[in-house]
């Protein structure tokens, strides 16, 4: 066993973040519930604990809410020094970290005790070393395989498997690729009903402001080919590799993109609602990281979709604010729901941890 510091934040919430400048849907309100430097993707515990990835930090935090008050008054900062520690998940009592190329695990680490912390063991460590697009987003299936992304080693090019993929691994460790032709995919989830596999996709740089259209995309059968690196969101050939040089030798069935969110809104960590109290059941939250590299920033909210018959038939922005005038003071990393039907959404950029939930309705005296 290890003992880590824990650190202590206030239990107040308060921030010095401008959230009253946020775009809210009617009857929401939106508070700062934790703080960490670069946070990134979110993973919740049965017990309620919150954990927490980062990449250029190199930390993984952990967060206890000691009173149940909805706030994250105690900071754990459970490993240090890592590489790109972006995608977490938990499963039972065990907390997954992937760094670049492995993946660790915390056999155990609930209830989260501050100096009282497991070490870590590789549990899966033949991943490539590629740092370009290579942390990772990971996520445990309804049947409890354990999914994660394998970027493209550049902006455009020719990758070699197993990279432009989305993989998972078994209980026996044995490792399918589940979705081919993906650039890079940060966020994906399972749909309530029909439990396919639904993932965000960031589309090349340096074809303009316009093209190509960053992705939605559902898999309907494991193997599939979305494109990369011949065709863009709905059947856009790349200005070289979508040549018949190239596109032609591949014996390929390349599936178009389910909807094109747009171009350079950088799609990240994605969930669908659960909540049987939410009057947005089964709704898809994507929080969009923003542009780097347009000449007007885009992106940088939360949107909200609605799917039918794995068709989207309403997208819309759902939070926003975080840009104005050209200019940002947060970008949406992550999004998870919590046991309440609230929802959690980290961001990198301001280091938080929002909660936007439902205002309490007045009490009848």
């Amino acid at each position: 066993m290890t003992s880590l510091l824990a650190v202590l934040i206030s239990a107040s919430g308060t921030t010095d973040l401008p959230l009253d400048t946020l775009t809210l849907p009617p009857s929401y309100r939106i508070e700062v519930v934790a703080k960490a430097p670069n946070v990134r993707q979110l993973a919740l515990g049965k017990d309620g604990t919150l954990f927490a990835g980062s990449r250029r930090a190199g930390k993984v935090y952990g967060f206890i809410d000691k009173n149940n008050d909805g706030i994250y008054e105690q900071t754990v900062v459970i490993a240090n020094k890592l590489n790109m520690p972006s995608g977490i998940a938990i499963k039972g009592n065990d907390l997954y970290v992937a760094e670049i190329s492995r993946i660790l695990r915390y056999k155990n680490i609930l209830p989260l005790v501050p100096y009282l912390l497991p070490n870590p063991e590789v549990y899966y460590d033949a991943l490539p070393d590629s740092t370009y697009h290579g942390w990772k987003y990971l996520k445990f299936d309804p049947d409890g395989a354990l999914y994660f992304n394998i970027g493209a080693p550049c902006n455009i090019c020719l990758p070699k498997p197993p990279f432009a993929s989305l993989m998972k691994l078994d209980s026996d460790k044995q490792i399918t690729s589940v979705a081919n032709g993906v650039r890079n995919s940060v966020g994906f989830a399972w749909h309530p009903k029909s439990q396919q596999l639904w993932f965000t996709d960031n589309g090349r740089d340096h074809l303009g402001d316009y093209l190509p259209s960053d992705e939605l995309n559902h898999v309907e059968r494991e193997g599939e080919h979305f494109g990369y690196p011949f065709f863009h969101a709905q059947g856009l050939p790349d200005p070289h590799y979508g040549s018949a040089q190239y596109a032609n030798k591949h014996k390929y069935s390349y599936k178009p993109a389910t909807y094109k969110l747009g171009a350079h809104v950088a799609p990240l960590g994605m969930t669908f609602s659960t909540h049987s109290s939410n009057a947005h059941q089964h709704t898809l939250y994507i929080a969009e990281h923003g542009s780097w590299n347009s000449s007007q920033k885009v992106g940088y909210r939360v949107v909200a979709l609605e799917i039918k018959d794995n068709k989207v038939v309403s997208h819309k922005p759902f939070v926003s604010g975080w840009l104005n005038n050209e200019n940002h003071w947060g970008r949406p990393n992550d999004i998870i729901e919590d046991n309440d039907g609230s929802l959690l959404i980290s961001d990198d950029y301001a280091g938080v941890i929002y909660r936007l939930s439902k205002d309490k309705p007045p009490s009848i005296k």
